[in-house]
């Protein structure tokens, strides 16, 4: 299945380096080759490999290399100097790309050394709205199953999608997170993420994990950042203008591989939702050079709604997802009449969309089909 994010890659490619980055088996590798078919003379190296590596270092592909392919270049002692170095020097006819698994810019921290030379362009499973703009036929509910990583996704039977899954998390419990920082107590770990499987959707209190696994709170946090760091996991902060005070609170996480959530279908559906959205938000802020970011909405007393995705930090819409209620929710109509938030109510077994209290009542999959990307 091709990737609708290739043609903006290329025409990056045209101005400065390009970096992809996102989950592991994203399809980062199988894109970049793919859109090494455009180039008469390109090269992929892999820093991983030893014989590439030395190439690497060494600098000596040919100087006809039109395109050059550095994938896991972050695992490389001052890459980030050495990609500067490469860039500056290059012959005028030579592409870079750049991939890794790990989130550079948490993992490297990119700073001036690339500042202006670079675009980023962020890598996400499948989406309704991509497999839709790909011209191939949706299914929510097997997107819910296997997630939108494609190979789960695209193989032949559940157990293939199940085997894949069990590898994946075993590979990113025992190596990945070596990768980002060393953990001494991997046992905690997996207590950790086992338990985040089990909570998606809800508000989550660093407190009361590190009570339950017997750790420090501190812990946690590092524990969930080096989750978020692999593309594992992400957070959902709730919505201030003031950002410190919002990073204060309690985020919901979400697993950008549905198939690892361990809830009932309302988790998983609202977990689809969120990836969906994220998605949406991370295309608009590459692409369209708008400021999205995703977050959701909740009172002191309680009220909650899902989502709210955010513009240059304002609402741009509330989202609140149900199974089958078509009758939006006490907490969506309460922000809706008190900010005038512009409301959706998305909804997974809806007979008609309509519009109920100035909030439009939505089908979910024709929503999340019809998403930027």
């Amino acid at each position: 299945m091709k990737r609708i994010q290739k043609k903006f890659i290329l025409n990056d490619l045209e101005k400065k380096i390009v970096l992809i980055v996102g989950p592991r088996q994203a399809g980062k590798t199988w894109l970049a080759k793919d859109i090494a078919r455009e180039f008469k003379n390109s090269v992929y190296l892999n820093f991983d490999q030893i014989l590439d590596r030395k190439i690497i270092e060494a600098q000596s592909w040919l100087p006809t290399t039109d395109l050059l392919i550095l994938d896991e270049l972050h695992k490389m002692e001052n890459w980030k100097n050495y990609l500067k170095g490469v860039f500056d020097t290059k012959p005028e006819r030579m592409r870079i790309l750049v991939t890794g698994s790990a989130r550079l810019d948490i993992y490297n921290q990119l700073g001036d050394s690339l500042a202006g030379r670079y675009f980023r362009h962020r890598l996400m499973p499948l989406s309704l709205s991509e497999i839709s703009q790909c011209g191939e036929s949706t299914d929510m509910e097997h997107l819910i199953e296997r997630s939108g990583f494609p190979e789960p996704y695209l193989a032949e039977n559940d157990t293939e999608a199940n085997r894949w899954r069990l590898q994946y998390i075993s590979s990113v419990l025992s190596t990945d997170i070596f990768e980002i920082d060393k953990i001494y107590n991997v046992k905690a770990m997996q207590l950790v993420f086992d338990m985040l499987r089990t909570k998606v959707g809800s508000p989550i209190s660093y407190q009361s994990l590190a009570e339950d696994i017997l750790v420090s709170p501190t812990t946690i946090k590092k524990y969930v950042q080096i989750l978020e760091a692999l593309f594992i996991i992400f957070r959902v902060t709730p919505y201030s203008k003031n950002i410190a005070r919002s990073l204060l609170k309690e985020p919901k996480l979400y697993f950008f591989d549905t198939g690892l959530v361990q809830g009932d279908e309302g988790a998983k559906l609202e977990n689809l939702v969120a990836t969906g959205l994220l998605k949406h938000a991370y295309a608009m802020t590459d692409y369209k050079a708008k400021e999205y970011a995703l977050h959701y909405l909740r009172t002191k007393d309680g009220a909650e709604v899902d989502f709210a995705l955010a513009c240059q930090d304002k609402i741009e819409s509330m989202i609140e997802v149900k199974l089958s209620d078509a009758s939006p929710s006490r907490a969506l109509i309460q922000f809706h009449e008190k900010y005038n938030y512009p409301a959706i109510q998305l909804v997974k077994f809806l007979r008609h969309e309509h519009e109920d209290k100035e909030i439009k009542v939505l089908n979910v999959e024709n929503f999340l089909s019809n998403l930027f990307l």
